[in-house]
């Protein structure tokens, strides 16, 4: 029996630590924090409960097969609603489109937004499936050491098909004309790191999860599937250590041998990193061991971060759903807002999850909970006069589409932002959600899962393989968990 450590609790961390049990070893992770879930952390204040994270619930099969692994399934641990509408776009006071569950319903929205587009649509979602299937069955499982593991027929032939060469904006205006209908099919990759025209036509297989398999929302919000997690992994024997935070990695012999940590020395025979990438290398590791200078960490394309608002209202408001994209500003500006000419945008999108909508228990009764997030460029200098700035041009413009005033019946807010990300999880440039998927940065071309000099340790999380989101970091854990087992077996 191994001896595994495992830094971070995110849901890399956690899902590397299940599969590393799951192969007999005594697996410890490391927390720095005093709770679990990194990103997906929940904090309670004054009656509401609100997910610090993640909202969005996609790519339910990634959930399945994760605890199917364990002979389990997500329903053991968590209950999920499916959202009918899934979210609506906003594109002004009365302009919006309300995405419904059923295809049916779908076609219909198209056809009154673009006569003829529910033909297009159809095709562009049976494309959309095959890029879905070869990417979840061929590409995201493999540990991208090499491309020689992508150099067979059948994978090459889907990768071509698969538009990997194209981009998401040339690709998705070949099937639709009206801006709102491509800002829809566009939006899915908003948070991969770019703007739509330097995304890989490959990831519209998000609108087959987003539009097909459809929106769902975990009772119990987001931080249900941390807990879930965290219950699988204590039956699998994991220990786990919050409020200690990891020091430096101490190595012997060319290998990692252990951990120092506030609370002392911790013996190991095999390491996964799931904290932040750069902070793991350039602050706990000596250099010569080190896979990468700040150099190559400086010239990476990086998705963006974000400006978050955590806020109580002491009412309930009409027009919101769950999901609610404000896309009444000019999508192109604030895009090269973040990654062309890196500021704080003029007149930013939106994002406002209000999952008071579905689930009562978030907010007292007869108030709303509401998480209210702006996309903007990583290393920006924040302050709160800046946020505060923000939120009430945000609340004016909520207020203009809702139809009715809330500012003054806020009873609760908190502001988190690129230096609470940098405090937080040692966020490089207080990033948000990893490294932007282009094709610069895809596969073989992003951060190695695993340490090119020292033989037993790997790495894990939205800054290497597969990349950015929930589903793909389960993923990235228990590939590394994978990697690690197969150089314990073969040492």
């Amino acid at each position: 029996m191994a001896k595994i450590s495992i830094i971070g609790s995110g849901f890399s961390g956690l899902a590397a630590a299940c599969f590393a049990a799951k192969e007999g070893h005594d697996v410890t992770l490391f927390e720095k924090n005093d709770s679990l879930g990194g990103r997906a952390s929940v904090f309670k204040a004054e009656g509401f409960t609100f997910d610090m994270g993640p909202s969005w619930y996609w790519m339910p099969d990634v959930f399945e097969n994760f605890f199917a692994q364990f002979g389990k399934s997500a329903s053991d641990y968590y209950q999920l609603k499916q959202l009918d509408p899934g979210f609506q776009m906003i594109f002004g006071k009365d302009n919006l489109v309300e995405i419904p569950a059923s295809m049916e319903e779908l076609e219909k929205v198209f056809e009154q937004i673009e006569p003829g587009s529910s033909l297009a649509l159809r095709k562009f979602l049976k494309e959309a499936e095959f890029k879905y299937r070869v990417g979840m069955k061929d590409l995201v499982y493999k540990p991208a050491f090499s491309w020689l593991e992508y150099a067979n027929l059948d994978v090459m032939k889907g990768m071509l098909q698969a538009n990997l060469f194209s981009s998401v904006s040339t690709y998705v205006r070949k099937y639709f004309k009206d801006e709102r209908l491509v800002a829809l099919m566009e939006f899915p990759v908003l948070f991969l790191g770019a703007m739509a025209e330097k995304i890989p036509a490959l990831y519209t297989m998000m609108n087959y999860s987003a539009l097909v398999q459809g929106t769902f929302y975990p009772e119990g919000g987001m931080a249900s599937i941390i807990n879930g997690m965290k219950e699988l992994a204590e039956s699998l024997g994991v220990t786990f250590r919050k409020g200690v935070a990891v020091e430096e990695i101490a190595v012997s012999g060319g290998l990692v041998s252990g951990l120092k940590t506030t609370a002392g020395l911790h013996r190991a025979d095999g390491l996964i990193a799931a904290a932040d990438y750069h902070h793991v290398e350039q602050a706990l590791l000596e250099e010569r061991y080190r896979n990468y200078d700040e150099a190559y960490w400086n010239k990476k394309t990086f998705a963006p971060s974000c400006l978050i608002y955590y806020v109580g209202v002491s009412k309930k408001i009409k027009k919101l759903l769950h999901h609610n994209l404000f896309f009444d500003a000019d999508f192109e500006r604030h895009s090269r807002e973040i990654y062309d000419q890196p500021q704080w945008p003029e007149h930013p999108l939106f994002y406002v999850c209000c999952p008071s909508k579905t689930d009562p228990l978030v907010a007292p009764d007869g108030m709303e909970n509401l998480f209210i997030l702006v996309p903007v460029a990583t290393g920006l200098k924040d302050d709160e006069a800046t946020r505060e700035g923000y939120f009430s041009g945000i609340i004016r413009r909520m207020e203009e589409f809702c139809g009715e005033k809330f500012a003054d019946q806020v009873v609760y807010k908190r502001t988190y932002c690129i230096s609470d990300f940098e405090n937080d999880y040692h966020a490089y440039k207080g990033n948000a959600y990893g490294l932007a998927n282009t094709l610069s940065q895809t596969a073989v071309l992003k951060p190695s899962l695993k340490n090119k000099k020292l033989k037993n340790m790997f790495y894990t999380g939205q800054l290497t393989v597969p990349g950015p989101g929930v589903p793909p970091a389960l993923i990235s854990g228990q590939v590394a968990a994978e990697q690690l087992n197969q150089y314990l077996i073969k040492k």
